[in-house]
């Protein structure tokens, strides 16, 4: 705009901000000139009353909100008025302001293989797990380990075996490798890690109960007195955390249950020799069939390692009495095994807890069993 007053009207004396002017009818708004000369036979008009003395440009929204917004005009760049054709002069048309189109809800992923978020909305929205989107949408939250976890299953299975047959003393060193694993995988089935002090607190008490095993001529009480101190040392542990109620509550109980499950495995060294070949060879024997794509692969692997115990039975010289045993370990095997695979687990779930946990939760069996039919 120039300090020169507008020509072309008489007795006008000066701006007045609330006079109101009406819109011309041949001309749209215009942009001011940069040359005095050029600005004047062309006014400028207010609709209403404003202190503006330029058409300020309407911002342009963010492009994700643009990306289903309906084709303007190119009046609307203009601040509401429309372009004249060039069959004669066209009304402004009044300013309208598109409502920002609602991008639609992206569905999350259903392998779990990603984290995921819920959909947007304006009071925000929580995160939550994929087990809980599962359940909302009437899905399982259950995925088996796999082959892969199976095999290694077998594998430390049939080393357990083996070293039984050999001697306690070559037994710990398998059964150390399960009781690792067994403390890992669990706090990461629970949510939690890294949890460096929990695992090396259960493990410590896997590590306490086969010394005191080996110490005392493999007697079971020694199992028990070991899960009793660490249950009182974690308690007293949680106890000077500094963390919130609700969270030291939740430690207590995920380092509780890894420390009774990687001592419990300690039930192998308690148990009889034979016992544990039969036991462990069943059990890897279960885990395998398990993972097979059949219809009923949990009434075939309880088959399987039924079967399995028997021909382990003959070998050793439980006889018959080893097809029980081989089946008993493995109900306890396949109770493990669906304990791994809840709550939608990672891959390090599958290869620490999908393969610790059957045979973990398969000592018991065997050494009650075992004291029961030898």
């Amino acid at each position: 705009m120039t300090d020169q007053p507008y020509q072309g009207y008489d007795g006008y004396d000066g701006y007045d901000p609330y006079r109101q002017q009406p819109a011309p009818q041949g001309w749209p708004q215009q942009q001011p000139y940069d040359d005095p000369q050029a600005a004047q036979p062309y006014t400028q008009q207010w609709q209403g009353q404003t202190w503006e003395t330029q058409v300020q440009p309407p911002v342009a929204p963010p492009a994700e909100e643009t990306a289903y917004m309906p084709s303007q005009g190119a009046g609307a760049a203009y601040g509401g008025y429309q372009e004249p054709g060039w069959g004669g002069t066209q009304a402004p048309a009044p300013t309208q302001t598109p409502a920002p189109a609602q991008a639609p809800a992206q569905t999350p992923p259903s392998d779990g293989s990603e984290p995921g978020y819920g959909p947007a909305t304006v009071a925000g929205n929580a995160r939550i797990t994929d087990a809980q989107r599962a359940r909302l949408e009437g899905r399982s939250p259950i995925i088996e380990p796999g082959v892969q976890p199976a095999g290694l299953t077998a594998l430390l299975g049939l080393l357990l075996a083996g070293a039984a047959a050999i001697g306690p003393y070559a037994l710990v060193v398998p059964l150390v490798a399960l009781q690792a694993v067994t403390a890992a995988g669990w706090f990461r089935l629970n949510g939690m890690w890294p949890a460096r002090q929990g695992i090396a607190l259960a493990f410590a008490g896997a590590l306490t109960a086969d010394v005191a095993l080996l110490a005392s001529g493999r007697t079971p009480a020694a199992i028990l007195g070991t899960l009793g101190v660490w249950v009182l040392l974690a308690l007293v542990l949680q106890l000077r955390s500094h963390a919130d109620p609700d969270e030291r509550m939740y430690g207590l109980m995920a380092t509780v249950a890894s420390a009774a499950l990687a001592i419990v495995a300690s039930g192998y060294l308690a148990s009889h020799a034979d016992a544990v070949t039969v036991g462990a060879a069943s059990v890897a024997v279960a885990v395998l069939v398990r993972a097979l794509p059949t219809p009923a692969s949990v009434a075939a692997s309880l088959l399987a390692a039924a079967g399995a115990g028997a021909l382990a039975g003959a070998l050793t010289g439980l006889g018959s009495a080893g097809a029980l045993l081989g089946a008993g370990a493995a109900v306890c095997a396949l109770i493990g095994h669906r304990v791994a695979s809840y709550d939608y687990p990672s891959r390090f779930v599958h290869f620490t807890a999908g393969v610790a946990l059957p045979l973990a939760a398969a000592a018991p069996a065997v050494y009650l069993l075992g004291r029961a039919l030898v």
